[in-house]
């Protein structure tokens, strides 16, 4: 049959806590048979990952496919989860996250009255929740002062986003058609991907829903994880890749045709810009600042109008002030940022 949703848990070496991932879409989805996990063990070689990931397909293998690969990378293992989906809708949970159970199920819900009255909805949004494992408190995101709750519509009638209020990942259920009709190039060996598949696709996405709970659990504070800010220092050129992979999908004054969409996409590629720029400034390479420079020059002769926007719209000039000086402000702007959104 037809399943409804298929979420997707790209793995590598994730014994530690993929169970609590598998797990709490299980309950959340009560078991259901239209639901379908997709557990990709991404050449996972320090750990039993791919035992468990065949365990689990064993234990419930209606509803759970395990799919084995070299490694890739996160990117690579989504899509190939996306590539396995048999869902009409697909939503990609990381294995150090989890879901909640009644959002899980109000979830559940709501696609299957779509697929029932055949009402097409390209995009789901919904809240998530960052799980601080430092102290142990939470930060919800939602959207219920940008986007219109409990109704169908387009890209026209979205507010305007702040700037810790971005539609990340873990906000996004995708039609799976969607996903595979936008051929996402996803970098292998490359972190941040989450940025591309949260921006590339949305053009092709004219009906969107926003479900207003609090679904995805975002843990954060690992110090091996990618968003640690020691670890992304040290892989900025991870984010350059990917940058560039963002600025060349599209001409967004050209090929964008929505005001609203094209605002939202300039603002997102800006910070993205930005978290370049920043993390440039930190790193020990000694190349850092050229590569940086490198970046910025390949936007101006890419597109004009959106380096102009990029650079000098605030976000861009508090990031890239000039001489020691303005570093160390750029840099003092940061900390400030971080310990009131915590993001990191």
């Amino acid at each position: 049959m037809k399943k409804t949703i298929t979420f997707g848990i790209p793995c590598y070496n994730s014994a530690d806590y993929m169970d609590r991932c598998v797990e709490s879409i299980l309950v959340g989805t009560g078991y259901a048979d239209d639901v379908q996990i997709v557990i990709v063990d991404d050449g996972s070689t320090k750990d039993d990952t791919a035992a468990k990931a065949d365990a689990w397909a064993a234990r419930h293998p209606a509803i759970v496919k395990a799919v084995h690969q070299d490694n890739g990378g996160h990117g690579v293992a989504v899509m190939k989860a996306v590539a396995h989906a048999d869902g009409v809708y697909f939503k990609n949970v990381d294995s150090d996250d989890w879901v909640d159970a009644d959002a899980a199920r109000a979830l559940l819900d709501q696609l299957r009255r779509f697929i029932e009255l055949e009402d097409r909805i390209d995009l789901v949004i919904t809240n998530y929740v960052y799980e601080h494992v430092e102290d142990h408190t939470h930060n919800a995101v939602d959207y219920r002062r940008v986007l219109p709750t409990g109704m169908v519509f387009g890209w026209g009638q979205i507010g305007h986003f702040m700037p810790w209020q971005y539609l990340l990942m873990h906000a996004l259920t995708y039609r799976t058609d969607v996903l595979r009709a936008s051929e996402l190039q996803m970098p292998p060996h490359t972190f941040y991907v989450d940025n591309i598949y949260a921006y590339v696709p949305f053009p092709r996405c004219r009906s969107l829903y926003y479900l207003d709970v609090d679904l995805y659990r975002y843990l954060i504070g690992r110090e091996d994880q990618s968003v640690n800010e020691k670890v992304l220092t040290s892989r900025v050129d991870h984010y350059w890749r990917v940058a560039r992979i963002m600025m060349r999908a599209y001409h967004l004054y050209d090929d964008i045709d929505s005001a609203q969409l094209r605002g939202y996409m300039l603002s997102y590629f800006t910070i993205i810009m930005a978290i370049c720029s920043v993390f440039s400034k930190m790193s020990e390479r000694d190349d850092a600042e050229a590569q940086l420079q490198a970046l910025w020059d390949e936007l101006k002769d890419y597109d004009a109008r959106m380096y102009r926007h990029a650079r000098h719209h605030v976000v861009g000039l508090v990031t890239n002030l000039p001489g020691s000086v303005g570093k160390s402000l750029t840099l003092g702007g940061y900390r400030v940022a971080q310990r009131v959104v915590k993001f990191n």
